[in-house]
């Protein structure tokens, strides 16, 4: 998707936002009960693991670069986080470089990246289609490209030059969160959805959560596009906007990533919400820790659907080291995990993150030995 410009959003966003849809009378209890247990499949334990078990030994003395989009995006730093820990484990160099939430920075750091001539590099957390340039230079290079939520596409991404995208499954991830949003309202949830349409899997998701709220019967008020990058500065005033718009009729928040939650909080606070009252905040990604945080504490979030981010580190220094030894990448698409307040605990959340008590650890270890 191209880059959209500031009057293209502002449309966007207008036209979106324009439709109000009723709910359908013919929600029933068996539908809400449905719901219910389709959410119940992603939030038990992930104990099997169920990627690779086989694949080329490690190839020794690389150094990587991860041009990571945004450091103060929990995603983005699970995920660096975890291909630091990885390399060290096969025994490679790497350097994470900021690129602080604006094109303009990424820009400069995938320009950094290139000078530093390294054997790969890790795009992290931004549209691939953005730094089109780069990807182009690295290719020119024959560096070799891996990337986690940089398209829609998981695997190969022939188009951009990149050799694997990591992700999981983003639309199961939406639907996820709007059935849990449709089951706890007892089927008459009226929902806000914040994306950013800056980048094509925000779109895709939060398309996904408007599709199933609608098609289960219950009502999307308004449809918010508004920068990840500028959560900070217009998510309280956006919020008691909204708050103002549509009062109780406002059950459940809906976003694309835990960020919009980061700043929502003094807004609901002041206009006299309690951290468990409605707008209940729901994430459709990534799993941060200030999410769990505020899961745990039961302040202005009730779920996030997790990503394992640092196995998907793991998985990225993987599908490199497949990269360079000339194979395919691994099929591997990695698990979701609902996380509520009563089952927060599981597979690695008492440290305030999804860490799948699955033995990926040691299963890539063993695979690059």
């Amino acid at each position: 998707m191209k880059f959209l410009k500031a009057s293209k959003r502002i449309l966007l966003s207008a036209i979106l936002s324009s439709a109000v849809v009723v709910a359908s009378p013919f929600v029933t209890a068996s539908s809400v009960e449905e719901a219910r247990a389709a959410v119940q499949k992603h939030a038990g334990k992930k104990t099997q693991w169920d990627g690779p078990t086989s694949g080329p030994k490690a190839v020794a003395s690389k150094t990587i670069v991860v041009v990571a989009a945004d450091m103060k995006n929990g995603g983005v730093l699970g995920v660096s986080n975890g291909v630091v820990e990885a390399a060290k484990s096969i025994g490679w160099e790497v350097r994470v470089l900021d690129g602080a939430g604006s094109i303009s920075g990424r820009t400069a750091a995938f320009g950094q990246a290139l000078a530093l001539q390294p054997d790969g590099i890790v795009i992290n957390g931004f549209d691939a289609v953005e730094q089109q340039t780069g990807l182009n230079s690295a290719s020119k290079a024959g560096i070799p490209l891996v990337s986690w939520h940089a398209s829609s596409v998981i695997g190969p991404d022939t188009k951009n030059g990149i050799f694997a995208n990591i992700s999981t499954d983003p639309i199961e991830v939406s639907k996820s969160a709007a059935q849990w949003s449709f089951a706890d309202a007892g089927g008459k949830p009226g929902v806000v959805i914040f994306t950013d349409s800056t980048y094509q899997i925000a779109i895709d998701k939060a398309d996904s959560m408007k599709q199933e709220i609608e098609a289960l019967g219950g009502t999307v008020l308004e449809y918010v596009d508004t920068p990840i990058a500028d959560t900070s500065s217009r998510m309280g005033p956006l919020t008691t906007s909204l708050l103002q718009k549509y009062g109780k009729k406002w059950t459940h928040s809906l976003a694309i990533n835990d960020i919009y939650f980061d700043f929502m909080a003094p807004a609901l606070a002041a206009a006299g919400i309690k951290g468990t009252g409605s707008p209940k905040a729901v994430a459709a990604g990534d799993g941060s820790r200030s999410a769990y945080q505020r899961i745990r504490s039961s302040q202005y979030q009730a779920i996030t659907v997790s990503e394992p981010l640092n196995l998907q580190g793991w998985q990225l220094v993987d599908e490199l080291n497949r990269a360079f030894n000339g194979v395919e990448w691994s099929g591997y698409k990695s698990p979701l995990h609902v996380v509520t307040k009563d089952n927060i605990d599981f597979d690695g959340g008492s440290n305030d993150l999804f860490d799948p008590e699955n033995g990926y650890r040691k299963m890539y270890q063993s695979i690059w030995k």
